[in-house]
């Protein structure tokens, strides 16, 4: 039989089979098939769909040349890229191959991801878990109700959090302290976006948000710009 088992064969070989015990080879010459297709529609737990072979690109006879192209100069031109290949059809097509196989042989961004030495910095924030918390007497608290200091080194990555009772800056200092105890040692550099009890960045420049200790210069906690890249944002 040609072409592919309609669902009302399928269904009625099953349906011999299975109701009334037919062996396949009674099946098969029942109606007209082979038994190959017999046992696999009773195999198969759904009906059997006709899938069109997806055709061809026009550009794909052309894309191991294309490659080698942008292996050796990355940032050619699609109009370039045509004229070397001799390409004579649409150019959309080919642009699109083009942008869809540039991003393989670029060099990578020295942008994209910072570096940093051992012990440098270390980026803060505060997560908000999306979750509610009994604390007594039948009070819960909300998600912004729960803010999670979290410390990743810029390094290492190695990533730590604990649970603070407000965002107050009292409250932060205290959860920084039990992070770097179980870090075991002290970044240069603890960075902390946006957060307007430690300090707000205004004018190209940052304004602590917390009264500076009499004596004493408090350079090595910094209040980054929102949206400014860090450890924590570079990604792990």
């Amino acid at each position: 039989m040609k072409g592919v088992l309609s669902v009302e064969d399928w269904a009625e070989i099953r349906r011999l089979h299975r109701a009334e015990q037919v062996p396949v080879k009674a099946i098969a010459r029942l109606l007209g098939i082979s038994r190959n297709t017999v046992r696999a529609a009773i195999a198969s737990d759904a009906p059997p769909k006709y899938v069109r072979k997806p055709a061809g690109s026009v550009v794909n006879a052309a894309e191991p040349r294309i490659r080698e192209l942008l292996r050796a100069y990355p940032a050619m031109p699609a109009t370039v890229i045509a004229e070397r290949i001799g390409w004579d059809r649409g150019m959309t097509v080919l642009k699109d191959r083009v942008r869809e196989l540039r991003p393989v042989y670029l060099p990578p961004d020295p942008a994209s991801r910072t570096s940093y030495v051992a012990g440098e910095i270390a980026q803060c924030d505060l997560w908000f878990p999306p979750a509610e918390l009994p604390v007594g007497f039948g009070q819960v608290r909300r998600p912004a109700q729960l803010p999670v200091l979290t410390m990743v080194t810029g390094y290492s990555r190695w990533l730590s959090a604990v649970l603070i009772p407000s965002r107050k800056a009292e409250d932060l200092f205290a959860g920084w302290w039990q992070l770097i105890s179980s870090l075991g040692a002290v970044p240069r550099v603890l960075v902390l976006d946006g957060e307007g009890a430690i300090g707000r960045w205004r004018g190209g420049r940052t304004e602590p948000g917390f009264p500076r200790h009499p004596g004493r210069q408090g350079g090595g906690l910094q209040a980054r710009r929102p949206g400014g890249q860090g450890p924590g944002r570079a990604g792990a």
